[in-house]
């Protein structure tokens, strides 16, 4: 069997699943049995495969037809370009955050603060893209801590930043000019509805506030200003359907130039607004 019969057929049987992105979780999945990128897939569709990559290769589609998460089979995800280690301790990093990413590095910061940091993804890679800058991430999970502690050393930003265990602003006692968050936002009448990848193998606890979705928005926005320096910028990730309330939070807040960004497929996904300067 060929590289490309392997995926032709594993993404066939993804998509008769009713897995959504079958092609593409067939091919990091092939990446991963090949020990290449998922770009470079494409050059080596006419290969054969090898009896040991084709059984690693058959392990992971069946445990992927069984609803795991592609991060939780291969232990990680690539995320703004790099690769970061995943565990059940922490929420899967989606491409749609990517768009905070892009936000946030679209103006010049210093000192940043990542409420509810999860694996660290966000922190560590707007400091990976700016070099002088310096950062703190806060989570109430001790195991999430550790687990970006681990993507902060393993992607050399470690001695920039600290993580805190921290529920919110609570040990927080300094001013940033950039604080970014993406908090649990699915409410609970959404969370039944979730795909099983997700209801049943994310904490729970950084998908939902157990009501409206809007409670971690209600503190972030009533907090920051005490914590952001003058002109600095908040930036939150939000459901597609939150874009008015949270927009609506930003301004009660005080915060000006409240913009709510869409992401790749249109969708509202990032609310950022300014504190103003005297």
């Amino acid at each position: 069997m060929t590289v490309q019969e392997a995926l032709n057929s594993a993404r066939d049987r993804l998509r008769d699943a009713g897995i959504a992105g079958a092609e593409r979780d067939a091919r990091w999945l092939m990446a991963s049995a090949l020990g290449v990128t998922p770009d470079r897939v494409l050059l080596h569709l006419r290969d054969d495969l090898s009896e040991e990559v084709e059984v690693f290769y058959e392990n992971a589609i069946s445990r992927r037809l069984d609803r795991e998460p592609v991060s939780h089979i291969l232990g990680g995800r690539w995320f703004y370009g790099r690769w970061f280690k995943i565990t059940p301790e922490a929420l899967d990093p989606r491409p749609e955050t990517e768009t905070l990413i892009e936000r946030a590095l679209a103006e010049p910061f210093e000192a940043v603060l990542d409420l509810g940091t999860g694996s660290g993804c966000i922190l560590i890679t707007l400091l990976a893209e700016r070099a002088t800058a310096t950062g703190i991430g806060t989570d109430v999970a001790p195991a999430a801590l550790d687990l970006a502690e681990w993507n902060a050393k393993a992607l050399r930003v470690a001695d920039r930043l600290a993580f805190i265990e921290s529920d919110w602003f609570a040990h927080i006692d300094r001013r940033f000019d950039l604080i970014v968050s993406n908090p649990p936002y699915i409410t609970a009448a959404e969370m039944a509805e979730l795909a099983p990848e997700v209801r049943d193998f994310e904490p729970h606890l950084a998908l939902t506030d157990g009501g409206d979705g809007l409670s971690a928005y209600r503190v972030i926005t009533a907090a920051a200003p005490a914590h952001l320096a003058p002109g600095g910028r908040l930036l939150t990730e939000i459901g597609w359907q939150q874009g008015p309330d949270v927009a609506a939070l930003f301004r009660e807040a005080g915060l000006e130039d409240v913009t709510v960004h869409p992401d790749m497929d249109g969708k509202p996904r990032v609310v950022d607004g300014r504190m103003p300067t005297p």
